[in-house]
């Protein structure tokens, strides 16, 4: 059940453990102005009974509790910890008063994450640009426009409204957030799938103790056939591709036995996430048979992870890593604001997501970009089509051989894109380095997306953030020398 405590009330009102009060220029308080809590805890409410049920920890307390996680690079238990020490962090998640108690227990953080999943987030960072972005650029052309004499004696010869021109830039580009596996091999998927249907088995056989005999899998000699090959640092084809074939035999008696033990008895029924992990390892196995019989070393959906099953290999062909193990995003830069256009698990071509690109960025601007900054491979030729007939540039060369005169003005161009877009590479490196995108520990495909998206949004506000406290120090620098009163705001810094 959920009940709406939308009134939050000010920093003013917040009952302070130690006497006074918070500071109004604080980083979290400064935060907590930035979001929109109010606007999307009817959203949050939708996912509860009205009538029913124990009462749901607020809106606020989720994203809130998942926002410094991610800014304070935390666990779920420091995270509680720190939440429990600081009274500012207590403000910030939706707090009334000052408690020394926890709010929540750190298990709680999962289904905050399964909650607010991917496309809440990415509407909560298009809201939050639309707030803090778009109305400020509107604000500021607005005055411009005043400030400018109006011609009032010039004649209205028609009410066609223009259209309206082209404006802004648009960068595009794709990474990979790697989940928390091991490299995975053939042989060790092997092994590791024969070892958790021998517990399924044990699982199942425990009902049954005393009635039948537990089935013989041969668990002490499959372990000691699979290490002589995994310790091994250089096993030659042949003794690998044995050892293959031995584990192979090993698991598809495990998964024979085990389902004779379910034909046996009812009792011996798996539950829900055994049956899934079964499946799994069938999966997985008839993967690996189909490998082995034909001599190859890939086939379509992958598994990679038995207990990520979605985790699929993306092929990047990086200096680092040329293959990685995770989620592929497709990712937007607009006015150093970072948008998540595309999560997929599947290694797919995102030349494709360009249209829908620039037409979100139609969707939220009114107008369409005045450039696209993407690499090599969104250049396909109905990108360039589409480009062309909205009267957008598409970064790179032109298809066909350039004119001599045009050669060097697109050597230059070229130069001044690749240059430009190094922005969205530094977002890429601040994502994984600074809030952990280089190693997603969440372990379902729904958490692992939600994660994702809390960290850009955790990105996108201390950008904001750093704007505000440059807007601060400008103020006190403009009123230490006079040159504006105090009561009259500098400039605003844009972003």
């Amino acid at each position: 059940m959920y009940r709406n405590d939308s009134n939050q009330i000010t920093i003013y009102e917040f009952v302070h453990p130690f006497g006074g009060g918070l500071n109004a220029n604080n980083r979290w308080v400064k935060m907590s102005e930035l979001v929109p809590w109010s606007e999307f805890e009817p959203k949050y409410a939708e996912k509860f009974s009205k009538n029913t049920g124990a009462g749901a920890k607020s809106f606020r307390m989720a994203l809130g509790s998942l926002l410094v996680q991610q800014i304070l690079k935390a666990s779920d238990e420091e995270t509680v910890e720190h939440i429990v020490e600081n009274p500012y962090l207590q403000f910030f998640i939706g707090l009334k008063e000052y408690q020394d108690k926890a709010p929540f227990d750190a298990s709680m953080l999962t289904l905050f994450r399964r909650r607010i999943g991917r496309r809440m987030l990415a509407d909560i960072n298009t809201e939050i640009y639309r707030r803090q972005v778009l109305k400020r650029d509107e604000q500021k052309k607005k005055d411009d426009d005043g400030d400018k004499p109006s011609n009032t004696g010039a004649s209205v010869e028609t009410n066609e409204e223009k259209p309206i021109a082209n404006s802004g830039t648009l960068m595009m580009d794709a990474t990979c957030a790697p989940a928390d596996i091991r490299f995975p091999t053939d042989l060790s998927l092997l092994s590791e799938a024969r070892e958790l249907m021998d517990s399924l088995i044990d699982e199942a056989h425990k009902p049954l103790v005393g009635k039948i005999k537990r089935p013989r899998t041969y668990r002490k000699q499959a372990r000691r056939h699979a290490l002589s090959i995994l310790k091994n640092r250089n096993p030659s084809k042949e003794k690998l591709r044995n050892a293959i074939r031995k584990q192979l035999q090993y698991l598809e008696r495990c998964v024979r036995n085990y389902e004779k033990l379910l034909e046996t008895s009812e009792s011996a029924q798996p539950c829900e996430k055994q049956q899934e992990r079964l499946e799994t390892i069938k999966k997985l196995m008839k993967q690996q048979r189909e490998m082995y019989d034909e001599k190859k070393h890939s086939v379509p959906d992958r598994i990679v992870s038995i207990h990520q099953p979605h985790v699929r290999p993306i092929v990047r062909g990086k200096a680092a890593a040329k293959v990685e193990f995770g989620v592929k995003l497709e990712v937007s830069l607009v006015s150093g604001f970072t948008f998540i256009d595309e999560c997929s698990w599947d290694a797919k071509n995102e030349s494709g997501t360009l249209i829908e690109s620039v037409e979100n960025y139609h969707k939220l601007h009114g107008w369409y970009p005045e450039a696209v900054l993407a690499d090599k491979i969104y250049r396909t030729r109905e990108n360039r089509a589409y480009c062309k007939n909205l009267g957008i540039r598409l970064s790179g060369p032109a298809l066909g051989r350039p004119k001599a005169d045009d050669l060097k003005e697109q050597l230059r161009m070229a130069r001044e894109d690749s240059a430009e877009r190094n922005a969205i590479e530094g977002k890429f490196g601040e994502a994984k380095r600074r809030y952990g995108s280089s190693r997603i520990m969440a372990r379902l495909k729904e958490t692992s997306e939600s994660v994702i998206g809390v960290q850009f949004l955790a990105m996108n506000l201390k950008l904001l953030l750093r704007v505000h406290f440059v807007r601060f120090f400008l103020r006190l620098i403009s009123i230490s020398i006079g040159t504006v009163s105090q009561n009259r705001s500098p400039e605003p810094v844009s972003l």
